[in-house]
Formats: structure tokens, sequence, C-alpha cells
């Protein structure tokens, strides 16, 4: 018994690279010529950016949350975000008082989606702020 023949050690090495090589490739089947490609996701508008952004940063002031307390550039807040958001957790204060926090936390979605829309994504005030590429 003892070792395989040298041409069977090589057969049995190259199959195993074949294999490996094999299992490394996309199980997708390859497109067909001429179709068109995937396309990249449409990044978000600048108001889907505001009103996600400044929601989450109102709804994390409002529970008070560990990094609630940190400033509006640390953010990433415009000036004109961080103007909604102020606005956004003193409505939610209020809310909260006579309805509850769930209640609270519902309006300012409302609330700084509203703004966000109305002042285009409320980008225009800060001077980091730099339209996408």
């Amino acid at each position: 018994m003892g070792t395989m023949p040298r041409t069977a050690r090589y057969a049995a090495h190259t199959l195993l690279a074949a294999l490996a090589l094999a299992g490394c490739r996309s199980s997708a089947p390859p497109s067909a010529a001429g179709s068109a490609s995937p396309s990249a996701p449409t990044p978000a508008s600048p108001v889907q950016v505001c009103t996600s952004l400044v929601s989450y940063w109102a709804k994390e002031t409002l529970l008070g949350t560990t990094w609630s307390g940190l400033d509006w550039e640390q953010k990433g807040l415009s000036n004109d975000q961080y103007a909604i958001h102020e606005d956004a957790v003193a409505a939610g204060r209020a809310e909260e008082r006579t309805a509850g926090r769930e209640k609270a936390l519902e309006l300012i979605d409302r609330f700084v989606a509203q703004r966000c829309a109305e002042q285009g994504g409320a980008t225009r005030s800060s001077e980091n702020w730099r339209p996408p590429m």
C-alpha cells in the first residue's frame, strides 16, 4: 500500500485546488451579455437625512440617553437642523407631560418630518455642510 504514485498525487492536488477555487466563486450565475448591472442604491435626499438625524437626536434627548448631551456639531446637525431639534424636544416634553412618553416620541417624528420638509433638509446655515458629490 504505501504512498500514491507521483502522477496520482499530482492529480489529487490539482483536483483539490480546483475544488477550492470553485468554492470561492460566487454561486450566482454569470450575468447575460448586454444586461444592465445592478444600480447603486439611491442616496438619501437632504430632507430624508434631516428627518432621520434630527428625529433620532431629539428622541435621544427626550429619553435622556448617555450621548444626548453632545453638542450640535458632534451630532452632525446644521444650525437649522439644531433649531428644529430644539423645537422638537420642547414640543416632545410638553406632549410627554400631557399624553405620555410614547405619544411624545410619535410627535417628535411628525414634527421633525414636517419641519425638515418645509426647510428642504435645513442645511443652509451650516458652514460645515457640503453638497453631495
